[in-house]
């Protein structure tokens, strides 16, 4: 199932990223990342693309969560239902395949945030631990319901990653089922 390098990338790509932003000390291993202070806002390419470092303690756009702990477990079944999911579908178009490694490491990515980063951090119990998103892009400008909108949500490389394997499921996803030997041998006519 060489497709679940897909996943270990965007997992890795994520986390390398989480931590430069955040900033890690590993003394045993000589690695010191400063990192930013929370709230920092860095232009990338003008306002349009930032780097800003914000900690998600909910869901996807900040959406909270009743328990952290409950929502980190559910993460992780369902992690492991997509992995499941991957291996039964293993004879499918690679597409299909593709889309679904990309949410799962996405999923992945943002679990560990929320099931070690606060025990890694020292600042919450095993499975409370807060999201790192720093990705900020200034795409539209809504009025929604008497609220303005003139960024797109922060998010990080887990996110995207959700995000583009959603995208391309709904476009590579076959609904229908593959033909049996029955029906491949019955006379036409």
């Amino acid at each position: 199932m060489r497709i679940l390098y897909v996943s270990l990338l965007v997992v890795l790509t994520d986390q390398v990223s989480k931590l430069l932003i955040r900033g890690v000390s590993i003394p045993a291993l000589g690695i010191h990342v400063t990192g930013y202070p929370l709230g920092t806002s860095k232009p990338i390419l003008g306002d349009f693309l930032r780097m800003t470092y914000i900690e998600n303690p909910g869901m996807a756009f900040g959406i909270e969560v009743s328990s952290k702990v409950f929502f980190s477990i559910f993460s992780l079944l369902a992690s492991l239902g997509i992995l499941w999911y991957i291996y039964s579908i293993r004879r499918r178009g690679v597409m299909e395949r593709f889309s679904l490694a990309l949410i799962l490491g996405g999923a992945v990515g943002n679990l560990i945030d929320r099931v070690f980063y606060g025990l890694l951090f020292q600042d919450a119990p095993l499975f409370q631990g807060r999201v790192v998103d720093f990705i900020d892009v200034d795409f539209f400008h809504v009025n929604l319901l008497g609220y303005q909108f003139t960024r797109f949500p922060i998010f990080n490389v887990a996110d995207s990653a959700v995000t583009i394997g959603v995208v391309l499921l709904l476009l590579f996803h076959h609904r229908k089922e593959p033909e049996t030997l029955e029906e491949k041998t019955e006379p036409q006519g």
